[in-house]
Order: structure tokens, then sequence, then C-alpha cells
């Protein structure tokens, strides 16, 4: 009897891209997985493995064949399939005819709408060692290569080149080609270690008999065995090293077997600003810098080697020796930049272009300093350092180092800006203008830097907005998504309480006459708002709590905040579904009724006649509403709307009792205009926070 067995896929190739690795891994799992369930071939649990020179696949429990199936097939219905001397008709001869058989072996099916001719076929589910290679070729044509390689003379295509391929089932090997290379049970161990082939008796065998030849095939294990070699590697010298996760995920990708080493370099390197050291460091050489016990930069370095070396220290020698260079440009670029005053390089500013346009990065500048004087005013900031933050903030762009290391932008303007003597918070701005610059990233402290921050994203915004670029599904050249999140990001978490549509239109009049932003503000405004519900969704509260309190008409970033952290809390209470349900038939019968009105009055002012007040449930509730006007008008203006919710909250009762006993729509023409403006003036104090008749029930949330 056919047992179940383990498989075994690799893929060897030429070095894969360290930076996609991973994504590949993964992809090739999900693929070969998908397509055994598209073939209807059970297996178990699939572990992955990947190195530079392969994709692997460890899947337990593999079923040895496909299932047996009985395909059907409905032919002409009887009636139509013999004729009055019970010959079959060409019909149904027909249909016998694709089915490769005679008619009379055709079977008779009787539903509910009559009886059918019916073929049916036993299908014998095929081996899974012969369609493991179509499958394997199918998973490698489906995973995420932008661009595909040819070698050989062949049509195959792949990310690299392959060099061999070892298909395992069970013990036995399998036969047959992927992408063009013979199958076989051999893999390859380390380049240099041990080039020659790795028999597998089983696919079991495989990580161990791999480690044998000095290739650790696990990423997870590699990336754990680096990070502890370099930890310990730095607590050696009593220092600390820093090991971002990206590059932790490229040097594992980078090697087979890692030997970390530690390097050192001049101590006079140490006068360029660390984040340069640092860019070099991680950027170009993936070297993971090491910091003294003051979390200041070390005179040392820690580099993954992929080979055991006789000679530790000549490779020690030849990273220091390769580092030392690109060092030197560091410092030649410090020292030459600090010459030169970062307001003397303005003008190299208007050879630059922002977007052709928009102008160059000097009009930007003009633009955006001009903004940075009007947001200033409003939260009480200095108009003139926060103009001069402006200016300078994109002068670091045109100098040497900025232009080598282009991620320093910013971060260089501040050194240079410290170093001309420019007043602290106009340090700060240079730096805290791109923040936050991802998600999660702080933001911005000082006072020039939020005001500079908010500018410089606004302008971006109703500029790009007014030439028709703004961002589609896949393209957002001008990163106006991270722009948008980080107007709002500012707005409302520092806080500062500035009108969003105000800032807008206000960044609007700053452009050329060319510029036609009459529409802009409006689509920025939508478009950030649009962000809103991702935002908070990331806080657990939901999107109908959002459209709530955006249909409040609020445009104040920070006071949409309160207001939905307002409504956020009324949903607890136990009266919040009730007053929504109400307020959501209130608008229904106002959407019917708009024009019918008590005494002169309007749907925003609405005026109640006492004396049409009949039902005694209606005087209560009429009451009630006088009462909460003046209770909640002191709270409104300190913008305490979770008080105001509170104490709205308290009016269930009536408004349960108006419903239940008051006939809203009486044919007496003056008793319904006054129940009506009973109905408007309860909807105006909910609508003072949100329109809490958006709110969805709770039980229809879980």
């Amino acid at each position: 009897m056919e047992q179940n067995q383990d498989l075994l896929v690799e893929i060897g190739t030429e070095e894969l891209p360290p930076t996609a690795l991973r994504r590949l891994s993964d992809a090739f799992s999900a693929q070969l997985s998908k397509q055994f369930s598209e073939q209807n071939i059970a297996h178990g649990q699939i572990s992955a493995f990947a190195s530079p020179r392969r994709l692997a696949l460890l899947i337990r429990n593999v079923s040895p064949r496909q299932p047996n199936q009985e395909n059907s097939r409905r032919g002409p219905a009887l009636a139509a399939s013999f004729d009055a001397q019970g010959s079959p008709t060409k019909a149904a001869a027909g249909f016998a005819r694709s089915c490769g058989v005679e008619v009379r072996q055709l079977e008779r099916e009787e539903t509910a709408k009559g009886t059918w001719l019916i073929h049916r076929q036993q299908v014998v589910g095929q081996l899974t060692t012969a369609l493991l290679p179509g499958l394997i070729n199918n998973a490698l044509a489906q995973l995420p290569i932008p661009k595909r390689m040819r070698w050989g003379s062949g049509d195959e295509e792949f990310v690299r080149p392959l060099h061999w391929v070892c298909l395992l089932f069970g013990s036995e090997s399998v036969q047959g080609q992927v992408l063009g290379i013979e199958i076989g049970r051999s893999s390859r161990g380390h380049r240099f270690h041990h080039p020659q082939a790795v028999d597998m008796d089983a696919p079991e065998d495989y990580a161990d008999r791999l480690r044998a030849a000095q290739v650790e095939p696990s990423l997870e294990l590699r990336r754990e065995r680096i990070r502890q070699q370099v930890r310990e590697l730095a607590a050696s010298i009593q220092g600390t090293a820093s090991i971002p996760e990206d590059l932790l995920d490229e040097v594992a990708a980078l090697c087979e077997w890692p030997v970390a080493l530690l390097g050192r370099f001049d101590q006079r390197f140490l006068e360029v600003p660390a984040e340069a050291l640092i860019e070099t460091m991680q950027k170009n050489q993936k070297y993971f810098p090491v910091f003294d016990a003051d979390n200041a930069l070390a005179p040392y370095f820690i580099t993954v080697s992929n080979i055991e070396s006789r000679e530790p220290e000549l490779v020690r020698a030849g990273n220091e020796r390769v580092i030392r260079p690109r060092f030197s440009d560091a410092m030649f670029f410090w020292e030459q930049d600090r010459k030169i005053p970062l307001c003397d390089r303005q003008p190299d500013l208007t050879k630059v272009i922002f977007q052709h346009q928009l102008g160059s990065v000097w009009d930007k500048a003009q633009r955006v300093g001009r903004l940075s004087r009007i947001i200033a005013d409003e939260i009480g900031h200095d108009a003139q350092l926060a103009e001069r933050a402006a200016l300078l903030g994109k002068c670091d762009l045109v100098t040497s180092m900025v232009g080598e290391f282009a991620s320093l932008q910013g971060t260089m303007g501040r050194y240079y800006a410290q170093h001309d003597g420019e007043d602290a918070c106009v340090v700060a701005a240079m730096e805290e203008q791109y923040l936050p610059r991802h998600a999660g990233d702080r933001l911005p402290l000082s006072a020039c830097g939020q005001t500079l921050a908010l500018a410089d994203k606004l302008d971006t915004l109703v500029g790009i907005f007014a030439i028709g670029q703004r961002p589609t599904g896949v393209k957002d050249p001008y990163g106006l998504r991270r722009a948008a999140i980080g107007v709002l990001r500012i707005l409302i978490e520092t806080p500062l309480s500035l009108d969003l549509k105000w800032l807008l239109a206000q960044a609007a009049v700053g452009f050329d006459k060319s510029i036609d932003t009459k529409d802009a503000v409006e689509a920025v405004f939508a478009y950030l708002a649009d962000r809103l519900p991702g935002y908070y969704a990331e806080r657990g509260i939901g999107n109908d709590t959002v459209d709530a309190v955006l249909a409040s008409g609020s445009t104040t970033p920070s006071d949409i905040d309160r207001r939905i952290a307002a409504v956020a809390a009324f949903r607890e209470l136990e009266a919040a579904d009730a007053l929504a349900a109400a307020n959501k038939r209130i608008r229904n019968i106002l959407r019917k009724s708009a024009a019918e009105v008590t005494g002169g009055g309007t749907a925003e002012a609405p005026v109640i006649s006492p004396a049409l007040l009949i039902e005694p449930s209606e005087q209560d509730l009429a009451g009630r509403l006088h009462a909460l006007q003046v209770e909640i008008e002191p709270l409104l203006a300190d913008d305490d709307y979770d008080a105001v919710l509170r104490t709205l909250a308290g009016l269930r009762e009536s408004v349960d009792q108006f419903f239940d006993q008051v006939m809203v729509m009486a044919e007496d023409p003056a008793l319904r205009a006054n129940r009506i403006s009973i109905l408007h003036a309860l909807e105006r104090l909910f609508l003072s926070v949100a329109d809490i008749s958006l709110l969805q029930p709770q039980a229809a949330k879980t």
C-alpha cells in the first residue's frame, strides 16, 4: 500500500538578490502549497529554507497520489435523445461520441426538471511524483520577480540561473526537469569550504547534511547566529552593536556560513557626524556599528564574512582597508561643506527643480517660508525664526555630504546650521521638518520644527493636487500619503488647534497665478479626511465613529480627535444604541419634512411653541431640551465633548416616551410643525458633537 512521504525540494542557483531572499522564500512556499491544493494533493507542515544559493522546502506527510475522482457530464434530455422508434437522435449520438462511449453505455439521471442522459467516468488520481516537476515549474513562475534572466541556449527564465535541482519523495528520487535542469538527489555545500556535491538519502537529512558541509540552510537560524556573534563581539570591548532588522536580514541573505569579525578604524574619523559614518558602514559595507557605554559611536565595526578563514586577521585588515577611503571621503565632505554657510547656498537651490510646473526648490522654500510665518503667528511662535528655518531648510540638499548620502538630508542641515550659529529652534527644525518619516516615527518637538514640517507638507499636497498629479493606487512619487498622515499626526498628537481647511487655503494663496489652486483645497481636505478612518482603525476605533464626527462639520483635526474620543466613550453607555437609533429615525422624519418648522424658526434655529405642546411626553422632552441647551453650552465652550454626550445620554427615556406616545406627523399642521421643531432641536444638540445617527449598533459590529 502506498504511504505518505516527506518531500524535499531544493532549487540551486547563482547568488540570489539579498533584499529579496525572504520574499522569494515565503512566496515559493505559498505557491507550491497552492499548487498542491489545486491538484488535491494532501500534505502536512511546510518548512522553508533559503540561502544565497538556494530556495528549499521540506514538506511533511505528502500524499503519494491524487485521490480518485468521478467526473460526470450531463447530456441532452431523454425526450430529445431518442426518436419515436427508440433510435438515438443526433444529439444523443454526438454526446456519446464526445464522451468516447456508445449511446448504450450512457446512464440516465432523474431530476425535478426531467430525465437526462449522463456519462460518469472514474478518473484515477495521478502519482504525485509524476506531477511534481510541473507543479514546481508553475510555482516558480508565480514568484514575485520584477525582471527575469535567461541563461544558456534555452528559453527558461528565473531571477538567477539555476545550477541544480534536488528533489526527493521519501528516499526515492524524482524524474524530470525543472526550468530545463535535470532533477537529481544531490545538493551543494559551501562554495569554498565544501564545493562538492552533498548527497541526500531522505528529506529529513537535508539540514544536517548541509550543516556538515558548512551551510546553514535556515534563514532564521543564520539571522540569530549573526545577531549573537555581533553582540558578543561588541560586548568584548564593552560596547553595544546597532543591529537594525533590515540590515540583519540583508547580511543573513548574503552568507551561508556567517563568521563575525571585529574591525577598527582611525579615531580621527569620529570628528565626522556619527550619522554619516553609520550610513557608510550600514548602507555601503553592510557593517554593524558599535557604540560605547555613553551611547557614542566607538571606533569599531563588526563585519560578517561568509567564510571561516584560517587567517581571520587578513580578512579583518581587508575590511579595515576598504572602509578607510570611504570615511576619508566623508571627512572631506564634512570639512568642505562647513566652509560655506547654509544661507549662502540659497542661490544654488534655484538650479534644483522641485517640480517643473511648481518651480525650483528655492521657489518652494519661499512659499513654505511665507506659510511658516502664518502658522507661527497662529500658534504663538516667533514668525521670523519660523521663516528663517524654512528658507534654510533645503540648503543642505546642495552640500557634498547630502549629495553622496541622500538619506542624511535634514540631519546634515542640523549640523551645518549649528556650526553656522543659527538659533537652537532653527537648528532643530532642519531635521524635524521631515518628521514623521514613516509609520510610528517620532514627531517634531520644537515650535520651528512643527511649523516647518506642517508648512512643507501642506505646500507639497496643495501644489501636486493643483497640477493634477494626485497619487494613484500604485504611484505616489511625491510621498503624498506619507505627507498627509504626517500633517494629521502633528495636528492631532502634538496637538495644535489649527483649522486644516484654513491652513490649506493659506497654502494655496502662496502659489504663482499660473497654478490654479481653486479646487485643490477641497480635494486635499477630502484626501486627508479619507486617511482618518485608517489612522483611527489602528487605535481600534470603527469607521462609523469617524464618519459620525466628520459629519459634524469640524475641520480642526485636534478637535475632531477630541470628538472621536467622546463618541467612542459614549458608545460604551447603555443608552448609546437606543439614542443612535432614535437619531436615525429623527433624520428620516426630518428628511421628509424639512420645510415644516414653527413660528418663523429654521432647521438650524428651531422655535418650539409652548402653547402647542399637548401631550405630556412632548412637554417633558421640550422642557428637557431647553434645560440641556443651557447646561451643555459651557461644556461646548470648553470642548468637553465627553461631558456633552454623557449629559445628552440622559435624554433616552424622554426620547423613547416621545416616540411611543406622540404622533409626530399629526394631521393638524401647527402641531406637526411644532413637533418637527422639537426633533430639529434634539438633532441640533447631538450634532454639536457628532451625527450619532451614523453609528451602527454594537451587536452588528461584533
